[in-house]
Parts: C-alpha cells; structure tokens; sequence
C-alpha cells in the first residue's frame, strides 16, 4: 500500500512538471514603449514626474489587464537597438521627429524582428510625424503628417468602418470625440486596413479629401495598428480609447482575429464623400 501511494505521488508530480503550468499560460507580454521627441513634445507624453500621462495610461493598463509590462523610454538611440528588441514583443511609438536610431536596428527590426508571429507595432498620433524623410518608416506606417486642420479643442465625428475589428468595437458605428486629427501625405490606402475616418459632412471645418484616423496592416507575420488620436491628455484616460488599445494589443499578439485586408475603396468612397460634402457645405 505504501509503495502504491509513493507511486501515485511520485506520478502526481510528475504530471506537475510535465503539464504546461498556468503561470506559463499566463505570461505577460512585453512592450517597449517609446515617446522620445524630436520635433513637437505634446503634453501626454511630456514627464512631469517619473512617467507621462500616456506612460501612465499604458502602464496602469498593462498592470490592470495582465496582459502586458511596460518599458517606457525617451531614449530610442539607447532601447531601440537590435539586441534590445529581442526582450520584447511589441514596440508602441508616440514620437516626433528623427530618432537617432542605428540603420542597423531599422534593418532588424523591418527585416526579423516585426516579421515574427505574436510580434507587433502600436503607433499613436504623431508616430506618423516621425522620421517622415525615411521612406522605410512611412512606407511601413501608411502615411506622414502634413498639418492638423482639426486641432485638439475640436469635437469631431468619427466613422468606423469595420466595427467587427476588435480595436474597433469599443466605439460603435460612429463616435464622437474631442481631439487633434491629422491629415497625411505618402497616404498609401492600397497597403492599409483603414478602420475609421472623419466624418467631413458632420465635421464643423470641411475639406476635400479622406482622413482616416486609424488603420492596420500585417507585415510578414508581425502586425501594425495605427490610431491618430491621442495628442489631449484627456483621451489617455477615456475609457473607448483604452479599451480599443487593450483590444489592438490582443490583435497584435494574436488572442483574437481582426480582418488586415487592404481596403482601398473605402479610402476612395470617403475621398469622394468628402468632396461631396465639401461642395454641398458651399451652396
């Protein structure tokens, strides 16, 4: 009888150390999250103490969810390098300007690093006013910044045209919100899934052309999200936006499935809406 029980203890244990533990299952993922700037320092990303408001906002969501740890930095040149990126799986910029970042690390980071399954990049408001001479960068995030036309007391309506997309859910079919939105040039809507846009004919300033808002893309295996609001400190701690990146960081690590598929038509349906309701705001 002893030796039965030392048997099935022994095999207890066993089953212990061979069945995937759910500390395993619960690892966190980790994020590098740089807010360096070299142009504009917007205030959400301006430290006022250890961290900044969105440093704050990312880092309390990471803690709050379970799902990530947060390494922020405004030292691109220093965390941003080809052995560095290797300790995380997803890389968030909030940035401005020319980051100092080694060719090297670029060539790794386009080539290996972003290419990888469950590896992804979070970019926000003016990560696309960042390295906007660097036709590797722009080329990969979908466009760069040409001007804020709607600057950040504005109230604007934005359209969701794919509500299904996890990133999207937490807004509905359309939302309003008071932020700074961005128009672009090197806009390149045949490489994008653009997810919302302005809604020019409910927009008080109207101009004739398509502003997308937010957008993904797949590169090799890794995923991109792209979201352009983000320059109020208020947007940080609304509870739509949060929800959104926490879902967009799920998408980027594969947890759930959201559609990347290039929709072109839509940018050309909304460029032409938009000069519709540009012509119809004259008469």
């Amino acid at each position: 009888m002893k030796l039965s029980r030392l048997f099935l203890c022994l095999a207890a244990v066993a089953m212990l150390l061979t069945s995937p533990s759910a500390d395993a299952g619960d690892k966190k993922a980790k994020v590098l999250f740089v807010t360096q700037s070299k142009g504009f320092t917007h205030g959400s990303v301006r430290r006022k103490g250890d961290l900044a408001p969105a440093e704050v906002a990312m880092t309390q969501l990471g803690q709050q969810t379970e799902l990530f740890e947060v390494h922020c930095t405004q030292n691109a040149a220093a965390d941003f390098t080809k052995e560095n990126l290797q300790n995380y799986d997803i890389v968030m910029f909030y940035t401005t300007g020319n980051l100092g970042i080694d060719e090297a690390a670029w060539e790794y980071f386009f080539g290996t690093w972003l290419k990888k399954k469950g590896h992804g990049f979070l970019g926000f408001h003016s990560a696309t006013d960042t390295y906007k001479d660097y036709e590797p960068y722009w080329d990969f995030i979908g466009g760069t910044f040409n001007g804020h036309p709607w600057g950040s007391g504005s109230n604007v309506t934005i359209t969701v045209h794919d509500p299904a997309h996890p990133a999207m859910k937490a807004f509905g079919k359309e939302f309003e919100f008071k932020d700074e939105i961005y128009r672009y040039r090197n806009w390149q809507p045949e490489k994008v899934r653009v997810l919302m846009s302005l809604n020019m004919g409910k927009s008080a300033r109207k101009e004739p052309y398509h502003v997308p808002v937010s957008w993904v893309k797949e590169w090799g295996e890794g995923r991109m999200f792209y979201n352009n609001l983000g320059h109020n400190e208020a947007t940080w701690r609304d509870k739509r936006f949060l929800d959104s990146t926490e879902a967009a960081i799920r998408w980027v690590l594969g947890e759930v499935d959201g559609d990347a598929t290039p929709n072109p038509k839509i940018s050309a349906a909304q460029e032409e809406k938009a000069k519709a309701d540009t012509e119809a705001a004259k008469k």
